[in-house]
């Protein structure tokens, strides 16, 4: 008791004297030691790395779990198991969870309903969807987020720690050097005798042995940054790899999907795309329109074989500058997308532009009549804003 005692007031007394100096150099009544600017240049980088190494690693764990508080909990549940050091389970990802209730409706709506076995394909592809996302998960889990966040509790700490070490090797170093420039001082007027000037120039040298040897263990684990950069920069190009692969898998399987819903739809409404016999009347639906994938809809892009009511030449394509315009029924459109028109009847649309626009009785509803100055033609209602 008495020994522990002696330390903690002995530790107490340390502590005090370190303070003092350092809130003496701070006020620029004490000298402080420098360190040397190669070492400088070491903690300076080490910070910066430590800096955007934990910037990284947070946005990254908001990019691959954004909401932490959801109703499943999973960024909290995944803190327990590291702090009770336990195998994280594998978790259901929304995807899989989706496809499932998918599936499930589809069993209550009737699987041979075109609704139900529809929800049973786009189910199907979002479990597939759902899976490669949790593979995505668990590769940039292991591959990038696990080494900076080793980096960040294990070398930081450790090189924290030593520095902390060195700054009090370096308080020590200072108190003594000024101790033993007052024992000179006093020596000078006799105040004190040799023995004190000579006791307090080997408590410095003993003190300037001790931080310089802090000094280089401190500086051999700052130079070890380059490594951790080497290291990180690995991580990155697998992390990198991971996405491509796992928006690689998305696409394909949404393409599937697409190609899948088509052929369904054509089986189960084959008047819906009876248009398509015609190559020369067909158009090309640009991205943005998706319509064409869902059951029971037309694709709005897809032009008619026939267009009643307005005058057109037995084998050749409508003429719509023949047309007479009506007298009411104007309006100002603006383009939404860019369109080729496929033949003399259509017009040329680009994004962004004003067009005039009016239907003509007996005309197909997903067309309209658009002008622009002397040209006129077809032009997909699906392609435009109306305005007024």
């Amino acid at each position: 008791m008495d020994f522990n005692l002696k330390k903690l007031t002995s530790d107490a007394g340390v502590f005090f004297t370190r303070a003092v100096q350092f809130t003496e150099e701070k006020l620029g009544s004490a000298e402080k030691t420098e360190l040397d600017a190669h070492l400088e240049n070491l903690i300076a980088r080490a910070d910066c790395t430590k800096n955007w190494t934990e910037k990284i690693f947070r946005q990254t764990e908001v990019l691959l779990q954004p909401n932490p508080i959801d109703h499943t909990g999973a960024r909290i549940e995944e803190f327990f198991y590291e702090k009770l050091d336990k195998k994280i389970p594998s978790r259901t990802t929304n995807g899989e969870l989706l496809g499932q209730y998918m599936l499930d409706a589809a069993k209550d709506f009737g699987p041979g309903t075109p609704y139900g076995s529809t929800l049973i394909t786009v189910g199907e592809y979002q479990s597939r969807l759902g899976g490669a996302e949790r593979e995505f998960l668990q590769t940039s889990a292991i591959n990038f987020l696990t080494p900076l966040r080793n980096f960040l509790e294990g070398d930081w700490r450790t090189i924290s720690k030593e520095r902390r070490l060195l700054e009090n090797r370096r308080l020590d170093l200072d108190i003594c050097k000024a101790r033993v420039k007052k024992a000179k001082q006093a020596e000078a007027k006799a105040a004190l005798w040799s023995e004190e000037v000579d006791k307090a120039e080997q408590e410095l040298r003993v003190a300037q042995t001790e931080f310089d040897r802090q000094a280089e263990v401190t500086r051999l684990l700052l130079e070890g940054i380059s490594s951790t950069h080497v290291n990180h920069l690995r991580c990155l190009h697998e992390f990198v790899e991971a996405q491509a692969t796992y928006y690689a898998q998305c696409h394909q399987y949404m393409q599937e999907l697409q190609k899948e819903l088509s052929s369904a739809n054509s089986d189960t409404y084959p008047n819906s795309f009876a248009s398509n016999a015609n190559p020369s009347t067909s158009a090309t639906c640009p991205s943005p329109v998706s319509s064409a994938t869902l059951p029971g809809v037309s694709p709005p892009c897809l032009a008619s074989s026939s267009t009643p009511g307005i005058a057109q030449e037995p084998s050749g394509p409508l003429k719509i500058p023949d047309v007479q315009q009506p007298s009411t029924g104007h309006r100002k459109a603006k383009v939404l997308y860019d369109y080729d028109a496929h033949d003399t009847s259509e017009l040329s649309l680009l994004a962004d532009e004003l067009i005039t626009v009016y239907t003509v009785p007996g005309m197909d509803p997903d067309w309209l009549v658009g002008e622009r100055g002397n040209q006129k033609g077809k032009v997909p209602v699906t392609y435009l804003e109306l305005l007024s």
